[in-house]
């Protein structure tokens, strides 16, 4: 199950044990925060909005801590001028512990939605078969019975006029 959440003005897909950074929250660190999500997956479907009431996320800040060092420098050629700052984000580091539907339902495993697939794409397969099997017999019967538009080589050559001895073109002498 996957959860959508909105934490610190962003949007975070997240799963059961997931960790990730954000902004520096204003918790300490080791407290706990319960989160609304704007959105609940599992395998087979999304819940939405109006299926959300009562559903929570539960996640743990682990640590605070820098960012890597950022630098920016500003340079205009043949002036001198040159300017150097850096900075390093301040970031907490959180932990998905749960992922409750509403009403603590659980949300269907990989097994049971696989479990309900498999009689039903069964079906599907021997319904699909047959109108496949009448194409391919009639295609093979059309294209015994389409007459032959080519002509035979030996017809186009034969319908070419013949090449005529050389006349000879020059007077005889007498």
């Amino acid at each position: 199950m996957y959860a959508v959440i909105e934490l610190c003005g962003k949007q975070y897909k997240v799963a059961q044990g997931d960790e990730f950074l954000v902004d520096r929250l204003d918790l300490d660190e080791g407290k706990t925060l319960s989160l609304t999500p704007l959105l609940l997956g599992g395998e087979t479907r999304a819940i939405t909005a109006d299926e959300l009431k009562g559903s929570k996320v539960k996640a743990k800040v682990e640590e605070h801590l820098l960012g890597d060092k950022i630098r920016v420098f500003k340079y205009k050629p043949k002036s001198g001028y040159r300017r150097t700052k850096g900075h390093r984000s301040r970031l907490s580091r959180v932990t998905i512990q749960t992922i409750t539907a509403a009403g603590g339902k659980k949300a269907e495993t990989k097994t049971e939605a696989k479990a309900e697939a498999k009689p039903a794409a069964k079906a599907e397969k021997t319904e699909t078969k047959a109108p496949k099997a009448a194409a391919k017999t009639a295609k093979a019967e059309t294209k015994s019975a389409k007459p032959d538009t080519k002509p035979a080589k030996a017809d186009t050559k034969s319908a070419k006029p013949a090449k005529s001895a050389k006349k000879d073109t020059k007077p005889e002498k007498e």
